[in-house]
């Protein structure tokens, strides 16, 4: 109550994060906006994603906006802005609000972990590399809200997450 639903912002193309996508559009008569492009065959495949998972039929889906890096969404008097963070998936987005130093990151870093890279397309490298190169320089005090799980900010992740800690020598 209360709420005044104006889009729907996806972070990458999983089933589980924009199965109901269209009907709420419908629903809201709003835009879906997102991910970045890369993710259109995630989006293509969401019937035979839906039937592998045995989950009522899902219709393809093909956002009204794709995003790239460097975008702004507005969200209310918020001001979002996008960092294209592949590794998850080809075309995962984080939405960053600089000035309430938060992160919706989807299913690219968890308290404790990082997203999978084993589904089609996924790659572990440019996911960690996502992460080192775009995320955490943002800072330590940034919050963020995974897809998954509790959330966390970078700075506690930088220092604990084992996904993100350099690797030991070989002896």
């Amino acid at each position: 109550q209360g709420v005044l639903v104006t889009q729907i912002l996806l972070t990458h193309g999983h089933l589980d994060h924009v199965g109901a996508a269209a009907e709420l559009a419908e629903h809201y008569q709003v835009p879906v906006i997102g991910p970045q492009k890369e993710d259109q065959f995630l989006l293509d495949g969401l019937p035979a994603q839906s039937q592998m998972f045995g989950l009522e039929h899902c219709d393809p889906l093909t956002p009204d906006t794709w995003l790239e890096e460097g975008d702004t969404v507005s969200v209310g008097e918020e001001a979002l802005s996008v960092l294209h963070c592949p590794g998850h998936t080809p075309g995962h987005i984080v939405f960053i609000n600089d000035k309430a130093r938060l992160a919706v990151s989807g299913d690219v870093i968890f308290k404790g972990g990082v997203g999978r890279s084993d589904f089609p397309r996924g790659d572990h490298q440019a996911l960690i590399n996502s992460i080192k190169t775009k995320l955490l320089p943002l800072g330590d005090d940034i919050v963020f809200i995974p897809g998954h799980g509790p959330m966390s900010d970078f700075g506690y992740e930088r220092k604990t997450n084992p996904f993100l800690q350099d690797e030991l020598p070989v002896w």
